[in-house]
């Protein structure tokens, strides 16, 4: 803009210069070639103003634009960061939920073998009375004896099969327990990646 503001007043002061030296008759005819220069450059320099103007306007705009779409972005990744929280919160608490339920699990564990136990040696105790009877019966075979030896042996079956859902359970519950580590792990393993700088 300085530019063409600097070329006009060259030309306004190159048409002044020789006008001042014209006869009287040129006079209004250079000062109407004056009049016309300046009219020109007058227009000129509204139309650099004016383009000037909108160019500036357009920028204006573009960078408004900048801003808004790093705003947007701005709340979008602040949406992600909520989410990502609320994501690491659920999974603590999913953690702790399954820790109790490990530790429900190895007492139940626990208790079941602690019975398991007892039965067992309670069976072992039961082998060993039906073991004497039948050497006590082998001499003599009767009826009394027959029927305690009997009921004795059928005890001995109910505990056996006893001890065999037990034992079912136990592994029931060890196979539990397992996928409940397995979970423990993984779970272990998210909050570990979530918490790791992206």
């Amino acid at each position: 803009m300085s530019t063409i503001m600097l070329c006009l007043l060259c030309a306004v002061a190159m048409v002044v210069q020789p006008a001042s030296a014209a006869p009287v008759g040129n006079l209004k005819q250079a000062e109407n070639e004056e009049l016309t220069l300046l009219f020109h450059g007058t227009l000129q320099l509204g139309q650099a103003l004016n383009s000037a103007y909108r160019s500036t306007e357009a920028r204006l705009m573009e960078a408004r634009h900048s801003v808004d779409l790093y705003g947007r972005a701005l709340g979008l990744l602040g949406q992600e960061v909520s989410q990502g929280w609320d994501a690491a919160q659920e999974l603590r608490t999913s953690l702790l939920e399954i820790q109790t339920e490990e530790d429900a699990l190895k007492l139940q564990a626990e208790a079941t073998a602690h019975a398991l136990g007892e039965v067992a040696q309670g069976q072992q105790v039961l082998q060993d009375t039906m073991q004497q009877l039948e050497v006590r019966l082998k001499g003599a075979w009767l009826g009394h004896a027959h029927q305690e030896f009997e009921a004795l042996k059928a005890y001995a079956d109910e505990q056996s099969h006893i001890v065999w859902a037990l034992t079912g359970h136990v592994q029931r519950q060890r196979r539990e327990m397992e996928a409940q580590e397995y979970r423990l792990r993984q779970i272990q393993e998210r909050l570990h990646t979530a918490a790791l700088p992206s």
